[in-house]
């Protein structure tokens, strides 16, 4: 089904909506089979059942932070030992994704839906979350695009090169990214209040295509999920709730489901265990999300001025609290008879460059060696031109066995300490780093209001989490006035620094994109958001969420303020 626009015209078309459901986004006919009363009715009743909890788990985490603001350190729970130290394990892996050793990840356009389920991966990652901008039209094409995947017909019409793409015979498997717990979805009322965003992207795919999904991608299981931006256990038994309920509905045995969890913030790694436990019969194993990870990092310690991030292109895996967390990652999943999964590999191929394209795809390979001969099972990329890379390497070690569970125990991993986790990173600060950080995040806020959340910039592929880092480690840095020690110049950062740090990156960025495009995007805007947010007195928890309203699109009135 190719997809087209159908004409909005007020109070002539309105979708069919169950009681105590109201939804504000723009009326299409194409969307309007995705928004059926049925699945409106199921999102509501995922909503009414859990909107306690996930209240509860997001003040939890605000406490949390309360507590690191006041001095205190995450570490592992002495109430949960007996979990840690238990001998149990998850459900069986499915055969059907049993293989995982390479997996492309990108936002729920149709394009590239159909690129990358015939990438070669062996896994497509569909992303609702940090690669996707949350605007009506693209979570609505983006449900649409997923069931045309899902059922097979799903095909592309590109015009400019005139050439129609569609599925191949072999596709890689799919999951799919809902949203984190702490994103509204604005476009949605359910009983006058905003719903949860991830129940929102979690029922409507669920609803309208596990039946299809589990006859020809699952082999009797599925979906398949992966699970962003957890803090804490809790929040996982949230999710094995919902997944019990969705399987309930819809009459499947329990544990069809089956979700990976990214270890993507510094307190979540010390509750992979807890995590895998809560979620035992839907788990197939963990993820090292390590661009939100560093990000977290400087979250959990914006009140520690002891732990300042270097440069952030110096804050990679050979960093000693990053090697930890990976290691023990690879050992936990193991020990509980699931994948291991290693990180994305943001670069993208340099086409102009034939030499610093080789630098760039030695600095991948060199990265996916070291994932394989440390246990991991597979790993990310962001560019389909990546996967013969990291699939030579994967290959290369593992051989035909689908994966290392059983082989790759790691038992010495289980010496790793609290201390180990929290070391500070290592490295100097620069003035070009403040200017790359300060690039980086405006162009990619820019992109993002104006509805591309995965934006190619400087040879590697930006989401909102290296968005973060760089909007993290400014405000620190400004905040703590930190001594740019590695120019040798001794300056300090400052928000008059800064202010003439934006000045001239901006001036970069015209000449960089030209002023014709400069003009008509939203750069403007998004270096006042972006400056306001760096130099805030209180960090805001997430860059999207602070300018979510932004892109809220409300119909017929046309703006929308939480």
């Amino acid at each position: 089904m190719e997809l087209e626009t159908s004409v909005y015209r007020p109070n002539v078309a309105v979708y069919d909506s169950p009681d105590g459901v109201e939804v504000r986004g723009r009326y299409d006919q194409i969307f309007a089979k995705i928004l059926t009363r049925e699945a409106l009715s199921f999102v509501a009743e995922l909503q009414r059942e859990f909107r306690g909890h996930v209240r509860y788990a997001m003040e939890c985490r605000k406490e949390a932070r309360r507590r690191y603001n006041s001095g205190a350190v995450p570490g592992f729970d002495p109430s949960t030992k007996f979990i840690r130290d238990g001998d149990w394990i998850c459900a069986s892996v499915p055969p059907a994704v049993a293989d995982r050793r390479v997996e492309i990840t990108g936002p729920v356009e149709r394009k590239m839906i159909i690129n990358a389920l015939n990438s070669g991966a062996k896994v497509f990652m569909a992303d609702f979350e940090d690669a996707l901008s949350p605007s009506w039209e693209n979570l609505m094409r983006g449900h649409v695009n997923l069931k045309d995947a899902v059922d097979g017909s799903i095909t592309f019409h590109d015009k400019s090169r005139n050439r129609v793409y569609k599925l191949n015979d072999q596709t890689a498997k799919l999951f799919v990214r809902p949203r984190g717990w702490h994103l509204p979805e604005a476009h949605i009322l359910i009983d006058g209040e905003p719903a949860t965003g991830c129940l929102v992207d979690f029922g409507l795919y669920f609803f309208h295509n596990y039946a299809k999904f589990r006859q020809t991608q699952g082999s009797g299981f599925g979906p398949f999920f992966y699970l962003p931006k957890m803090e804490h256990s809790r929040e996982a038994k949230i999710w094995n709730s919902v997944f019990e309920r969705a399987e309930k509905m819809a009459g499947i045995e329990r544990g069809s489901i089956r979700a990976t969890v990214l270890i993507e913030t510094l307190p979540a790694v010390f509750q992979m265990n807890e995590i895998l436990y809560e979620l035992r019969d839907h788990s197939v194993g963990l993820n090292c999300g390590r661009w939100d990870y560093i990000f977290s990092y400087v979250k959990t310690f914006q009140s520690h001025p002891d732990r300042l991030l270097p440069d952030r292109v110096l804050v990679g895996m050979g960093q000693h609290f990053m090697r930890s967390y990976s290691d023990l990652l690879i050992r936990t999943c193991h020990k509980r008879g699931v994948h291991a999964m290693g990180g994305m590999a943001a670069q993208i191929p340099i086409r102009d460059d034939p030499k610093a394209n080789e630098m760039a795809l030695d600095l991948v390979r060199k990265d996916k060696l070291r994932e394989v001969r440390a246990g991991h099972d597979g790993t990310w990329a962001a560019h389909p031109g990546l996967i013969p890379i990291c699939m030579e390497a994967f290959t290369g070690h593992m051989g035909k066995s689908p994966n290392q569970i059983k082989s790759v125990k790691r038992e010495d991993a289980a010496a790793i300490t609290e201390e180990d986790l929290l070391q500070i990173p290592r490295g100097v600060r620069t003035l070009e780093g403040l200017r790359l950080n300060t690039r980086v995040g405006i162009q990619y806020l820019a992109a993002w209001l104006t509805g591309s959340g995965s934006v190619p910039l400087y040879n590697l592929m930006e989401d909102a989490a290296t968005a973060e880092i760089s909007r993290v480690q400014n405000w620190q840095w400004i905040r703590y006035g930190v001594e740019l020690d590695g120019d040798g110049l001794g300056v300090r950062v400052t928000k008059e620094l800064f202010g003439r740090v934006v000045e001239e990156e901006m001036e970069r960025i015209e000449k960089e994109v030209g002023k014709d495009k400069f003009k008509k995007g939203m750069y403007k805007e998004a270096c006042k958001m972006f400056t306001k947010q760096c130099t805030a007195p209180e960090l805001d928890d997430f860059l999207t969420l602070a300018v979510y309203n932004h892109i809220v699109a409300h119909y017929p009135i046309n703006n929308s303020r939480l």
